[in-house]
């Protein structure tokens, strides 16, 4: 007898089976055999040869089951590596919500379902257009589509100006584009428009439609883009391109000719200050030199009068000092001056007393008629 015979003194340690004394069988005809319970070692044998069936391997224990269930680890780990390209922006988000945003190269997150990462294009330019609908938009199969009350606008001297332009924008933050605003499209388009408004009501139409241009797309772009930082939208405007400013259609005719008479009053306003730039100062120099002249003259004149005053006073007290010698001298001073411009013939009394004197009066009147 075995010790587990012993033990359970030949009865089932689970008991009497229903429906019978010990040891028979469910038919209860008293003739199966007693079969005893399997023992735990045998369960867990039978456990591992199904597994190992289901993993197509042999039974060796539960090493196989760790390495596998390893393995699946592993990768799941590893799904969280993802790599963002040059003109890409990773946007990581954790159970649906926005945490950061990560530059181009490799990172890693936390693996699905916990975040995923979405990697827009932040390189590629994006045009909106105001005013006008090319032909692919809308719907034509040739020209541009204009859209009346996108481009119709007032300007500063209330005149209404026609004005198509384009605008050009790129991603600037991927976060706050994907999360901050709905529809990016329609926000550039609105806030470009509300800045040329506002643009276009400061300048007349004439600077508007002529050299006014590219001061009024810089400024245009700067407001755009203020109003979108406000609404942190992540946007960055690269450029605002006028394709067309021209007067309404109904009174473009009308506008040619008040520009072509504007043009003609401009050429006749040149030619009049060209005309006066030549005279006037032709005019400011000769009347300069005249009065320089007159000073000159002037100075001369006070400068002789004082020489002569100075010379007559400095003679009147010689002549007070000697009377005679002063008056010889005089007299001989004013026939120096006399005799000095005429033709003379001195004649001594002494030697010159048998001299006849002759008049030359036919030499007189030649001299006289050449004169």
């Amino acid at each position: 007898m075995s010790f587990k015979d012993k033990i359970f003194n030949n009865q089932s340690p689970w008991g009497t089976p229903p429906g019978g004394g010990g040891g028979r069988s469910p038919g209860g005809n008293g003739s199966g055999t007693r079969q005893d319970p399997p023992s735990l070692d045998d369960i867990i044998k039978n456990f591992q040869k199904t597994i190992n069936k289901f993993s197509g391997g042999k039974s060796g224990g539960s090493k196989p089951i760790i390495i596998g269930l390893l393995i699946i680890l592993g990768l799941y780990v590893a799904s969280g590596l993802y790599r963002v390209l040059p003109d890409e922006q990773g946007v990581v988000l954790r159970f649906g919500k926005f945490v950061n945003t990560t530059q181009p190269g490799l990172h890693y997150h936390l693996p699905m379902p916990v975040e995923r990462v979405l990697t827009p294009k932040v390189t590629k330019v994006n045009r909106v257009d105001v005013g006008f609908r090319p032909a692919s938009d809308s719907g034509r199969s040739s020209g541009v589509g204009n859209v009346p009350e996108e481009s119709l606008m007032l300007t500063g001297d209330e005149n209404i100006v026609d004005i198509n332009y384009s605008v050009f924008w790129v991603i600037k933050d991927a976060g706050k584009f994907l999360f901050n605003i709905q529809s990016p499209v329609e926000t550039v388009k609105a806030t470009s428009e509300t800045a040329m408004r506002e643009v276009i009501a400061k300048n007349n139409i004439q600077t508007i439609l002529t050299e006014g241009r590219a001061n009024i797309e810089l400024e245009v772009q700067d407001i755009t883009q203020q109003i979108l930082d406000e609404y942190q939208s992540g946007i960055q405007i690269t450029q605002v391109q006028t394709q067309q400013a021209d007067p309404p259609e109904q009174v473009i005719d009308a506008f040619r000719d008040v520009q072509a008479a504007r043009a003609d009053r401009e050429r006749s306003k040149n030619e009049a200050e060209g005309y006066a730039n030549d005279v006037i100062p032709r005019a400011r120099g000769e009347a300069e030199q005249v009065l320089q002249q007159a000073e000159a003259y002037k100075k001369e004149v006070v400068a002789k009068a004082e020489g002569e005053a100075s010379r007559f006073t400095a003679i009147y007290n010689e002549y007070r000092n000697a009377k005679q010698v002063t008056q010889e001298r005089m007299y001989l001073e004013t026939m120096e001056k006399v005799l000095a411009d005429i033709d003379k013939v001195i004649i001594d009394k002494e030697s010159g007393s048998g001299v006849v004197p002759y008049l030359p009066l036919p030499e007189l009147k030649k001299s006289g008629s050449s004169n």
